[in-house]
């Protein structure tokens, strides 16, 4: 396994990041157990989760996901330092007014919360899950910094942040001497990438921002389980991969699928994986695998380089601009 500096800081992650959304959720509390360690030991030493992980969930209270790992270090012995764990703080974690947002009394309620959960002293990469337009920039960037400073957290980054708002955080950062964004997360695909290309990309280059996409496989619309001859697939994220449901994506699938045969049998999940993971402002997509299947799958994207010919013609075929 290759590391990967995390943006321009001295933190080195996997080039696949593992994402638990789906511990319990879509993946029980063992078969998340051996998710993890299967990916333990193929070399990923990068989690991503959030405190809110998955109050959507009927009977789900929110933090699940953090006590899951936490528990699972614990019982399988995993050495803390072997880790870089990455969580997120905005999303509501009750009912009252102060049980949600980037304000410094939410903070530092939720990242001892997270703390407990993981049954750890400290977070490596702390991150708001997606910005509060009612706290000001400054009350959000003094307080991780505050984190940091107390050990409580090693590094901060940012998800689902428009242009604007990560430029005024970086500016702020700079000019008041605080902690600054050291990455961000998106929403960023194959067929989904003008959210993040648009702007934030060449923000990212040019600022040294390690960047860990969701959703790289599109909700499983590019792993190829959809497609306009099947019938319905079930599946707990089906509403999400159908908006990408058009003729020209279909083609698109077509044409991983030949490539994939082309370069040894490699899966269209493996494909978009690897189309990722190439590009020069990614640092490491995030997979969420709900079984082991899917684990392994994805970890064969890190097996082959895509020659560029073909990365040239994915781009054209998937570019925003022509659409």
């Amino acid at each position: 396994m290759e590391y990967v500096r995390l943006g321009s800081t001295g933190l080195k992650v996997s080039p696949l990041c593992m994402g638990s959304m789906q511990f319990g959720w879509t993946a029980d509390e063992e078969t998340s157990y051996s998710i993890l360690n299967a990916a333990y030991r193929a070399g990923i030493n990068f989690i991503d989760t959030a405190n809110v992980y998955s109050r959507w969930v009927p009977g789900n209270p929110g933090g699940v996901s953090e006590e899951i790992i936490g528990r699972w270090m614990k019982k399988f012995q995993i050495p803390r330092a072997s880790m870089v764990i990455a969580t997120k703080v905005r999303g509501p974690m009750g009912e009252g007014p102060n049980d949600k947002g980037l304000s410094r009394v939410h903070i530092l309620r939720e990242v001892d919360q997270s703390l407990r959960r993981l049954q750890t002293d400290y977070i490596d990469l702390y991150q708001t899950h997606y910005f509060d337009e009612q706290t000001p920039i400054e009350e959000t960037l003094s307080t991780l910094d505050d984190l940091v400073r107390q050990g409580k957290v090693r590094y901060v980054g940012c998800s689902n942040y428009p242009v604007w708002r990560l430029m005024q955080a970086l500016w702020v950062s700079d000019r008041q001497n605080l902690v600054r964004y050291d990455s961000l997360q998106p929403h960023y695909n194959l067929v989904h990438r003008q959210e993040f290309e648009l702007e934030l990309e060449e923000v990212c280059l040019n600022y040294g921002l390690g960047v860990i996409p969701y959703s790289p496989l599109a909700g499983g619309f590019l792993t190829g389980k959809y497609r306009p001859e099947k019938e319905g697939v079930e599946s707990a994220r089906a509403g999400g991969a159908a908006r990408y449901f058009n003729d020209r994506n279909w083609v698109l699938l077509n044409r991983m699928e030949e490539m994939g045969s082309q370069l040894g049998e490699r899966s269209i999940s493996q494909m978009a994986l690897a189309w990722l993971i190439k590009r020069p402002s990614i640092t490491s997509p995030i997979i969420g695998p709900r079984n082991l299947e899917q684990l392994e799958d994805n970890l064969g994207a890190l097996g082959f380089d895509i020659p560029n010919e073909l990365v040239d013609e994915l781009d054209r075929e998937s570019d925003w601009r022509t659409q």
